[in-house]
């Protein structure tokens, strides 16, 4: 399983990344998008919407499946990730390259657990 060091996970399979500025990327990890197959379609919030850390903010469509993503943090979405919108595939193809949305203001809640990498592994090999 491909697992970034440099990322962290939730429980509902979304990686994070918060940079100096507080501004984090969000996206599936790659055991999500294996599970899901052939992704085919992406909604995706807007510049400006704000989420609390768990809320849903798109879903992801594949050929199995629609699955629904969900913020790993508190905060306002800075940017989308527009190529997905129409190259949804990309996510099957490198999903740590295919960051979902931006969110500036990143607040880690505590009812959210993210796990490092390895706990992440272990996270998943039970759901297996």
């Amino acid at each position: 399983m491909n697992l970034p060091d440099n990322l962290r996970f939730s429980k509902s399979h979304e990686w994070i990344i918060i940079d100096e500025n507080n501004t984090a990327k969000v996206g599936i990890s790659d055991f999500a998008q294996h599970s899901m197959g052939d992704i085919v379609f992406i909604n995706l919030p807007s510049v400006g919407d704000s989420f609390d850390a768990g809320d849903e903010i798109g879903d992801v469509e594949s050929v199995k499946a629609v699955s629904e993503i969900y913020s790993p943090v508190s905060g306002t979405v800075s940017a989308i990730n527009e190529e997905l919108l129409t190259s949804p595939e990309l996510i099957n193809e490198d999903p740590y390259g295919s960051w979902f949305i931006e969110i500036e203001g990143a607040t880690i809640d505590d009812s959210i657990t993210l796990m490092t990498s390895s706990e992440y592994e272990e996270f998943c090999q039970k759901e297996s």
